[in-house]
């Protein structure tokens, strides 16, 4: 799968509720662990991999896997703590960010049925950082501004010329086809 990075409209759109867990979105959610396995992180939400829908997946510290559907933090403690988050949709990039200690989220799993989660430590800061991307919010929104923009320019600058260098691909790879078109079709007379 891809990962959408900042920068793509889509990581700022606020998502659309799941109407239905089923195989299809099961699959999708081993894909969403594998990619996110692979780019080694905690945390995927659907809209990084191109899906406008309410749905994440984490393994933490403690290598569970979970699935969050349709999820709503309800709770959250007073306590605050930083940790140096980072985002796969913002691969280079690091900031302090500070968030509640703990948060109680309720969601529905892997298979549709509901759950409630108390979580802290690692777990809660990876589900407020998943459930953010729901809501079209990436974690530099929550930091220093002046890092934010300095971010979101670099990011820009990058998708940019990953655009271009696609672009740059297609146009060698039509230009090899039509070669070997036109070859075949001297061939061929």
């Amino acid at each position: 799968m891809k990962i959408y990075k900042l920068g793509e409209e889509i990581l700022r759109k606020k998502c659309e509720p799941v109407a239905e867990v089923n195989d299809h979105l099961r699959e999708i959610f081993n894909e969403m662990f594998e990619t996110m396995l692979d780019a080694n992180g905690v945390g995927l939400a659907a809209p990084q991999v191109g899906i406008a829908e309410r749905f994440f997946v984490v393994i933490s510290d403690d290598d569970v896997r979970r699935v969050f559907v349709n999820p709503q933090i309800i709770a959250t403690s007073n306590e605050m703590c930083d940790y140096e988050e980072g985002c796969l949709s913002i691969p280079g990039f690091n900031e302090n960010i500070r968030r509640p200690e703990k948060v109680t989220v309720q969601a529905l799993d892997e298979n549709g049925k509901p759950f409630t989660l108390e979580a802290d430590g690692l777990l809660a800061r990876i589900i407020q950082h998943e459930n953010d991307h729901l809501n079209g919010i990436v974690y530099i929104d929550r930091g220093d501004p002046n890092f934010a923009a300095d971010v979101t320019e670099k990011m820009k600058k990058r998708v940019e010329r990953a655009a271009k260098k696609e672009a740059e691909k297609a146009r060698k790879a039509k230009s090899i086809a039509a070669k070997l078109a036109a070859k075949e079709a001297k061939k061929s007379k």
